[in-house]
């Protein structure tokens, strides 16, 4: 099978990339490398891939935003499978600069359904998100729940949605959107609390919690989401829906601080901030959909998960920490 993953150097989208290359399909990563964090932890995941398979994996620099270039990419590659991982990621980053998300997040979705349909893709799986139900009416989220997202991103990813659901009407598309809830795990964004956390805890430093510490997440570790992405290889399952991949439950920011302090004998407690603007209050997965359609079933919490983390951090610290401290 020859797949393009868009966005393949950056953290989910080089893991799928890894697991595809595992099971012997041909992977095109398109990524424009953007440095809204250190570009060297994205080459060092372009490099893993093709220690994996060199002759099966072709990397791709330039941006959905480019018709041009997304064209050139399903021509030269003979596409058959899309994994859109690429977008301007970051809550706090659209409300400060709504234009690259928008840009970024909308119309290279759009550059790359136009392309899928003239292309007759046989599945267009979209990476969406939790932000895309803003206030929470009741909790766990179900795909039912009203959605009004609470920043630029938010409102991004839920028109991304349509745009998908749209394109598998009117053009027989198979498109599905997957809803991550806070993703983490092995080479992880720098920016991410569970980053942040555990790079200040090993450095002494105390972890900082925005707000009370009471709010709730339901983070997923990256393998659960792997196996999500995977699935949709084996079924033709929920064309044009939108389904929640989140985890085995949640936890408060407050307890995620301490479990990381624990995992890290850090002697450190932590230290409080104001909170953030346009982050939501609780997260909560119901993966019910996703259970009944394409059999997902989460195995790891997030305890187990932190603890898998900090030991590959700590593995791997003498490249990854100066990285993370530089973004």
């Amino acid at each position: 099978m020859n797949v393009l993953v868009t966005g393949g150097a950056g953290f989910i989208g080089s893991h799928v990339a890894a697991a595809l290359l595992e099971q012997g399909h041909h992977v095109v990563v398109l990524d424009s490398m953007d440095p809204y964090y250190e570009p060297t932890i994205k080459r060092a995941n372009v490099d893993r891939c093709t220690e994996l398979a060199e002759h099966h994996y072709y990397f791709v620099e330039g941006s959905i935003t480019d018709e041009d270039t997304v064209e050139a990419v399903f021509d030269d590659y003979n596409v058959e499978y899309v994994y859109h991982q690429a977008a301007q990621a970051g809550v706090r980053t659209s409300v400060e600069n709504p234009h690259k998300p928008h840009e970024i997040n909308t119309t290279g979705l759009l550059n790359l359904l136009e392309a899928a349909t003239k292309h007759d893709v046989q599945r267009f799986v979209n990476a969406s998100s939790s932000s895309v139900y803003g206030h929470d009416e009741y909790l766990p989220y179900d795909e039912d729940h009203p959605t009004t997202p609470r920043s630029p991103y938010g409102v991004t990813k839920r028109t991304a949605e349509h745009y998908c659901r749209v394109y598998t009407e009117i053009h027989d598309l198979p498109t599905v959107s997957l809803r991550y809830f806070t993703v983490y795990g092995p080479r992880m964004r720098p920016n991410m609390a569970i980053t942040n956390f555990t790079s200040r805890c090993l450095t002494g430093d105390p972890p900082v919690i925005y707000g009370d510490g009471q709010q709730t997440r339901d983070f997923t570790y990256i393998d659960d989401v792997v196996r999500a992405n995977l699935a949709l290889l084996e079924t033709d399952a929920a064309d044009g829906e939108a389904m929640n991949i989140g985890s085995t439950g949640t936890i408060t920011i407050e307890a995620l601080a301490e479990h990381v302090i624990a995992e890290t004998g850090a002697d450190v407690e932590p230290v409080y901030d104001d909170a953030k603007e346009a982050d939501a209050r609780h997260t909560h997965a119901d993966v019910s959909k996703a259970r009944e359609l394409i059999d997902y079933d989460p195995t790891t919490s997030i305890r187990e998960g932190v603890s898998q983390f900090v030991e590959w951090y700590e593995d791997n610290r003498e490249w990854y920490e100066p990285l993370v401290r530089a973004s």
